[in-house]
């Protein structure tokens, strides 16, 4: 008689952003005599809510004895995005008779719709594999050092994962000169293991690591595998590399070769584009992929990842077949630890040339440590457009802060070119320079270029691109920090400042007003809120949000706030909340809780705020208990809006579907309510202009949603974006989501061929809409810029998108204004710009004509 037991399930939820799953979780066990059927896993036994991010979750399972178990069908019920599920492993354990016994189902992979291979159900076998590595040192290997080292084994199944090859024994020294030592790890099934990966941690004193040979033996199954490496892992010897590979060598099949490929990187020729960051790429093939490989040593002379520069470095690759993919990333280091990659190539001996597009990378900077420099006599050439002999010189001044004082040169500009002389005395190593003004009328528009600086003495030289413009009534202040060739200078921050006025009575004040912010580095300058001859209206309960750039100031920790008070209003501000715009998660709070100007007979009145906390949150957080009802506040905050502001509709897709057309209530920043519905993860935001299109195009800063029930929060990438395109002349602008968990959709320039028909009275003067449909949502009404739709002719327009995926159908329209109105369409031909193949043809052969045939102006073509 068979015995029921009771099967204690133990389910991994993974550890990787955005694991964690709301959808209903099924199981079937299978063993040696049949299986359980497909069981719902109700109630954790151990966790109110299941499934969560790294978490392990209990729940039993009572059946007749299966046996020994051999596999687990998992799977869940999840339709659409946001309910994809990474499941690291299940335990299963269970007692029969006096025999306890555990049973490992390894699986560290996606169920997802979106991700992996698409699948929401995986079959899990007991498979593991245990290996004996023996790992043998070369007799010229310095003494081992405290060095983290790891092994990487790859299979036609798949990959390990990082394997630390540490001592089974404590206090035993590995991978000491002509020694062998042994380790024992444990992989899931990889299938014929072809190749292996080493890796060394790159630390201070670091001497290298002269490595013989892997030996590899699958306990099981007594399968062995040999590696001949006879190389070293070192950043002064040979390659210069920290992690190399090593294909295995095996009697019964051939050795892959061992490439050495070509990484070339080429910096695009912006202000800004340049990094002094650590960069890090993985290439990704057909047999798997490189690792995180740091590129440290270029092949060219000079400094790498240079504005306009080509940077080449050679990495030691198994042939990893034909690269379809790369990963490039910058670490959080450096000078403006942002970098913009305008294309990557890959090559070898053996190899065709690969090109990557790029795009700028961005991360959160530390500050570098400042050498001192002597001081001296400095000869500095300034450069900037050219004045009329009408014009009156322009009074600037340049302030060169070093790290034991500050100094202040007032300075006429009178020409084109200028070159003044100063010791910059007591001031210490410059470490950056800081430039306000005009203190004087200007007429029109000035630019300053370039200021160069040399040392007389010690022969030191530094360029400083400020390329900026000086506007009449404006007052400005710009910085850049110091370029020393043996030193990576200071970041240049952009700060978010959040003037929070308090909600009494008369709270609100109307004048002149500015601040100063303070940091353990320096200060940012004096940075007036409003422009000259003009005032600034801080309105009672209201948040005014300003930003600015500097020169890393370090810690922040006081605020300076000047206001003079028109008609000697008085202003009560309530807090100053201050956050960098590329690293929004730390938040620096400034607390006032007082009137400024109030009582007082000074004409400008001066506060010193310190600060009273930082507070450090995510930018995406999500209450798992809470259900979005698809409620989202929505920030918009755009400038050059016409005075006549015009009719724009927001459209929200998700991956279920989209929201209805709702009017965008303002564009200066105050928050209006979106409601999508329930229309899955959000993916983009399309502004439609309903009107006529407008002069030139509105100036877009910010947008920015926030659940109000789940609280979390949308980004995107709005650089240098302008609504409805520069010149005013499109009626839909598209922006895509940004989520750190998943790269946002790309944009798409589509090219639409609108082929019109050869009979007689073909064409049409009425303006022509498309809207065209695809996996990923519609492009939204848009009007086809070309109106030369006559008989026979082709037309070609382009669209910018969002990707929208596979195209699937198309709907054309006209709007039958006019004699002749009607118009006989052939077909609508649709690709991508940059792509001559994957065409979509949409065959349509009839009237668009309200007096022929079926009376129709608009079609569906699919």
């Amino acid at each position: 008689l068979l015995l029921v037991l009771v099967y204690e399930v133990h389910v991994y939820t993974g550890a990787t952003l955005g694991a964690e799953t709301d959808s209903n979780v099924y199981i079937n066990l299978t063993g040696t005599r049949g299986d359980t059927g497909k069981r719902k896993l109700h109630r954790s036994k151990n966790n109110n809510v299941k499934f969560r991010h790294g978490q392990m979750d209990i729940f039993c399972i009572k059946a007749v004895s299966l046996g020994d178990l051999e596999k687990v069908l998992i799977s869940h019920d999840g339709a659409g995005p946001g309910n994809g599920w990474f499941l690291d492993k299940i335990v299963i354990k269970h007692k029969e008779g006096k025999e306890s016994q555990e049973v490992v189902f390894p699986c560290n992979r996606w169920l997802d719709e979106y991700q992996d291979d698409g699948k929401t159900e995986r079959e899990l076998t007991a498979n593991t594999q245990q290996w004996r590595v023996q790992v043998e040192t070369d007799g010229d290997s310095p003494e081992p050092q405290e060095c983290k080292r790891t092994l990487v084994i790859y299979g036609s199944k798949g990959k390990s994962d990082d394997l630390l090859l540490s001592p089974q024994t404590p206090g035993y020294v590995c991978f000491l000169p002509r020694a062998t030592d042994e380790f024992i790890v444990e992989t899931g099934d990889l299938g014929d293991v072809y190749k292996i990966r080493v890796s060394c941690d790159d630390v201070p004193g670091f001497e290298g690591w002269h490595l013989k040979s892997f030996h590899l033996e699958e306990l099981h199954t007594k399968q062995e595998l040999n590696f001949d490496c006879k190389c070293w892992l070192s950043l002064n010897r040979e390659d210069k590399e920290l992690m190399k590979e090593f294909p295995a060598v095996n009697e019964d099949q051939q050795t892959l070769p061992v490439y050495k490929y070509v990484v070339s990187v080429h910096i695009g020729d912006r202000w800004g584009a340049e990094t002094f960051a650590n960069v890090y790429i993985t290439l990704y093939g057909k047999r798997g992929d490189t690792g995180v490989r740091q590129l440290h040593t270029s092949l060219a002379k000079g400094r790498k990842f240079q504005r306009n520069k080509v940077m080449a470095q050679k990495c030691c690759l198994t042939r990893a077949g034909v690269s379809t993919a790369l990963t490039l990333f910058v670490y959080h280091k450096g000078y403006d630890p942002a970098i913009l990659c305008h294309s990557l190539m890959l090559s070898s001996s053996s190899f065709s040339l690969i090109i990557f597009k790029g795009r700028r990378l961005i991360s959160s900077p530390k500050l570098p440590e400042i050498n001192m420099k002597s001081s001296g006599l400095w000869i500095m050439d300034i450069t900037g457009s050219d004045l009329s002999n009408e014009e009156d010189p322009i009074c600037l001044s340049f302030i060169f802060y070093g790290n034991l004082s500050h100094k202040k040169l007032p300075l006429q500009v009178t020409g084109k070119a200028i070159q003044i002389k100063d010791e910059l005395a007591d001031i210490g190593s410059i470490y950056k320079v800081q430039v306000t003004g005009p203190h004087s009328k200007l007429k029109q528009p000035w630019h300053l270029d370039l200021l160069h600086m040399k040392h007389i003495g010690t022969k030191e030289e530094m360029y400083l691109a400020f390329d900026c413009w000086f506007n009449p009534n404006e007052d400005k202040c710009v910085e850049l920090p110091a370029l020393y060739a043996d030193q990576e200078p200071l970041p240049v921050v952009e700060y978010a400042i959040h003037l929070h006025t308090g909600d009494l009575k008369k709270a609100d004040a109307t004048g002149e007003a500015y601040l100063v912010i303070q940091g353990e580095k320096s200060d940012s300058g004096k940075r007036w809120l409003n422009s000259r001859n003009s005032l600034i209206t801080f309105a009672r309960g209201q948040v005014d949000v300003f930003k600015i750039k500097a020169v890393c100031l370090g810690r922040l920790n006081q605020v300076l706030v000047g206001f003079k008070g028109l008609k000697k209003d008085e202003w009560f501000l309530e807090k100053i909340v201050i956050k960098e715009v590329f690293y929004p998660f730390s938040a620096h709070v400034f607390v006032h809780n007082d009137w400024i100007n109030k009582c007082s007979k000074k004409d400008f009145v001066e506060v010193a705020i310190p600060l009273r906390e930082t507070s450090v949150t995510s930018l995406l957080t999500k209450n798992f208990d809470t259900k979005s009802r698809g409620r989202w506040q929505t920030w918009v905050y755009c400038t050059q809006v016409p005075e006549d502001v015009p009719d724009i509709q927001v459209v929200v897709f998700g991956r279920k579907g989209k929201s209805p057309a709702q009017k965008a209530q303002n564009l200066n920043d105050n928050p209006f309510l979106l409601t999508v519905g329930d229309i899955g993860d959000i993916t983009k935001v399309s502004f439609v202009l309903s009107g006529p299109c407008l002069g030139r195009g509105i100036k877009l800063h910010k947008l920015r949603l926030k659940d109000l029930d789940t609280k979390q929060e949308l980004g995107f990438h709005i650089e240098a974006q302008c609504l409805f395109g520069e010149d005013g002349s499109e009626t839909v602008t598209e922006l895509a989501v940004v989520r750190p968990d998943k790269p946002p959709l790309r944009g798409v320039l589509y090219s639409i061929s609108v082929h019109t028909g050869t009979l007689p009275a073909s064409g049409t003067d009425a303006d022509v809409f498309i809207t065209v449909f695809g996996e990923q949502g519609d492009s939204c009404k848009r009007r086809l810029r070309h109106s030369n739709f006559e008989k026979g002719q082709v037309c070609i327009s382009e669209m910018r998108a969002v990707d929208l995926g596979h195209l699937s159908k198309v709907l054309v329209e006209h709007h039958n204004v006019g004699y002749g109105a009607g118009w006989y369409l052939d077909q609508i031909v649709i690709h991508e710009s940059d792509k001559t193949d994957g065409q979509y043809t949409f065959l349509c052969q009839q009237w668009l004509d309200s007096g022929v045939g079926d009376a129709q102006t608009e079609r569906m073509l699919k």
